[in-house]
């Protein structure tokens, strides 16, 4: 089986911890960080452990085992799906400064068949454990990223080999570079200028016209347009999340959406006025179905576009983190209908503590949050607050 060397792990976890977590500046010395990191994962474990203790920080190492959560599923009454941990969730958010995630699946498919609502159920229970999270985040008390480590299941599913598959996320990655940390502060200073000028230019409505997406909606005056910031790696994204009740129009979703150990695929959503009024999807909809029952999961929360210049990635993954921020010839739209973003509100985020305070600006609470994604061909007009329209977006590149 094909295992990165040494010197790309190193160096891949050299981004994760020196770039990805380094970039917040508030960050100190003995720092905790909490790391989550599958079985499939291993051989990055070793390289992780040792950049954050090179980085002076304490590392906490939760290594997770493959092939348990259908088991769970499948045992769980109802109490155990909804159960919350509080105590202990509440000591982990006040005891680490930041976390890195590793996603690594040994098998995509292995919540096939199992009923989609005991997994929106398990979901739900973990909303207060992200508001905790969140409301540290806010305070710029803690950092989080997220990353991936190829496996053989994810490879296959993506139709390429376990070798071709790292090769996409070592260039991606920019892991075949000399010095991967400074190209990323390179790419992430271009990512930003195209975030400031959007922010500049005061937009009041986006149009994405393309032959799989007739869709407008509304930017808040109160909204800010972001980047990645190393929250994942990798992100070449420019993304708001948009005034949910004035949106128009029609998506098709090209790419497919892997969630819960199933494959959801062709989605298409269709909003008229504010509401999401049709959702389907060509295959496992009844997913799709059960997503949109939960409580605020039928609104656009966010709109996201990626410039086909600055991303390396140019195969379909079968991993939203990549496949969200694939180049390919027309770059990538999507939309996410699930949960807002708090970084996108321009005011004073210590409000958004208050939850009826975020309900009345429409920055909902839902604890999930799931990308759509389109590569089809699109142009995106932007009309602005003295309602000129020019056109911002074309052939996959910004132009501005």
């Amino acid at each position: 089986m094909y295992i990165p060397s040494q010197e790309i792990l190193e160096k891949y976890a050299n981004v994760m911890v020196n770039f990805a977590l380094r970039w917040w500046k508030w960050v100190k010395k003995w720092d905790v960080v909490f790391v989550q990191i599958p079985e499939s994962a291993k051989p990055f474990y070793i390289p992780l452990q040792t950049a954050i203790l090179k980085a002076w920080w304490h590392p906490i190492m939760q290594y997770l085992p493959d092939g348990v959560a259908r088991n769970f599923y499948e045992n769980a009454s109802d109490e155990q799906l909804s159960f919350v941990p509080e105590a202990y969730q509440k000591w982990k958010i006040e005891s680490m400064t930041h976390n890195i995630l590793v996603i690594a699946d040994s098998d995509l498919h292995e919540l096939d068949g199992i009923d989609p609502s005991k997994m929106m159920k398990r979901i739900q229970s973990n909303r207060k454990f992200r508001d905790l999270r969140d409301k540290k985040e806010r305070e710029w008390k803690f950092s989080r990223t997220i990353c991936m480590y190829g496996t053989e299941a994810m490879a296959k599913e993506a139709g390429l080999s376990l070798e071709e598959y790292w090769n996409q996320i070592i260039s991606a990655c920019f892991l075949d570079e000399s010095d991967p940390v400074q190209k990323w502060k390179e790419i992430n200073w271009e990512i930003c200028r195209v975030r400031d000028k959007l922010n500049e230019l005061k937009l009041e409505y986006v149009h994405v016209i393309g032959p799989d997406e007739d869709l407008k909606l509304k930017i808040w005056a109160d909204r800010l347009w972001e980047a990645g910031w190393g929250c994942n790696i990798p992100s070449f994204e420019v993304f708001t999340s948009p005034d949910c009740r004035d949106v128009n129009g029609r998506m098709k979703c090209n790419q497919p959406l892997y969630r819960y150990g199933n494959l959801i695929e062709w989605i298409r959503l269709e909003f008229k006025d504010w509401k999401l009024v049709s959702a389907y999807a060509d295959k496992n909809d009844d997913i799709l179905q059960e997503m949109v029952k939960i409580e605020w999961m039928d609104y656009l929360w966010e709109f996201s576009l990626t410039d086909a210049r600055v991303s390396r990635i140019t195969h379909f993954m079968a991993e939203t983190l990549f496949d969200e921020n694939v180049g390919w010839e027309y770059g990538n739209t999507h939309v996410a209908l699930w949960r807002g973003f708090d970084e996108c509100y321009a005011g004073d985020k210590s409000q958004l503590d208050n939850p009826e305070f975020k309900k009345s600006i429409w920055l909902n609470m839902s604890p999930e949050h799931v990308d759509v994604i389109s590569t089809a061909p699109r142009k995106v007009i932007w009309t602005m607050v003295n309602w000129d329209e020019i056109l911002i977006y074309e052939n996959g590149k910004f132009i501005i």
